[in-house]
């Protein structure tokens, strides 16, 4: 585990101690018997019969430890708003609030405001979480290979499909794309998804051919999503060339006067027609 990915679990885990202290699983329990059933994320994302359309997962996003404030006025309702009339097929709200300036309430004020499933994106290393994720409303999270031993990764699968949620295993390294591969569409097929981050997490450095290099090695690519340095329509058409339709954009949207429009400008190019 990278430094860096060290520190921010050792920070997780006292985080995750006060949140059972505030709000013990009992009450999570209640929040999520009072829920409707999750949106299907991954029917939003997964297209199987379009090759030549990506579909896009547009992310929610204030800050980040590598690239500091990315957007200084904040507002996720307004920001996903732009995002579902613009195209998004579904859209990705970070929660860490230390490293990302995200809030878990954002989730809930997200869905009331526009009718796509929702990613929790944050650091998941306990159960807690996950139930905690489901009654904040989300509809799918993130698990991140390299901070999860591979039983944990299937524990927290298991969990939340039982939840009726999605799950978006991460990998960057090659080592756990082969360790979490055979565990992709566990325990159920269409509940996970395989996502490949482009950012080095030991440098925080992104390069867009690690993706494609990855992907090379998978006979069947309709659900892998790629992460990071994602920035224009010719990114996406690289990506659509090497057999990958979904990608996970946050930054090059957020850090836009109207990430609405920079999201209609990544799908369709810059002269692309507006949606009706």
């Amino acid at each position: 585990m990278a430094d860096v990915l060290r520190e921010i679990v050792r920070r997780k885990r006292t985080e995750v101690a006060a949140a059972q202290r505030l709000t013990p699983m009992a009450v999570l329990h209640e929040r999520i018997a009072e829920l409707g059933r999750p949106r299907n994320f991954f029917q939003a994302v997964v297209d199987h019969g379009n090759k030549k359309t990506t579909r896009v997962i547009a992310e929610v996003k204030r800050k980040s430890p590598s690239a500091g404030i990315i957007r200084h006025d904040f507002d996720p309702v307004a920001i996903a708003r732009g995002y579902h009339a613009n195209g998004a097929a579904a859209i990705s709200c970070l929660t860490d609030e230390e490293g990302f300036g995200g809030r878990l309430e954002y989730i809930h004020a997200i869905r009331d405001a526009v009718p796509l499933p929702v990613l929790r994106k944050d650091f998941i290393i306990d159960p807690y979480q996950v139930w905690e994720s489901r009654a904040a409303g989300a509809d799918a999270i993130l698990l991140i290979a390299e901070c999860l031993t591979e039983a944990e990764i299937v524990d927290l699968q298991i969990l939340a499909v039982e939840l009726g949620m999605t799950v978006l295993v991460e990998v960057h390294d090659i080592e756990n794309l082969y360790r979490v591969h055979p565990h992709i569409g566990f325990p159920h097929a269409g509940y996970s998804l395989l996502g490949i981050n482009n950012r080095n997490l030991r440098t925080m450095k992104s390069d867009l051919t690690h993706c494609m290099r990855m992907a090379e090695t998978l006979d069947d690519t309709t659900i892998v999503v790629a992460e990071s340095g994602i920035a224009t329509n010719a990114d996406l058409q690289r990506l659509q060339a090497h057999g990958i339709n979904i990608a996970l954009v946050g930054e090059s949207l957020c850090r836009q006067p109207d990430p609405g429009e920079a999201l209609h400008a990544l799908l369709h190019g810059e002269n692309g027609e507006r949606p009706a």
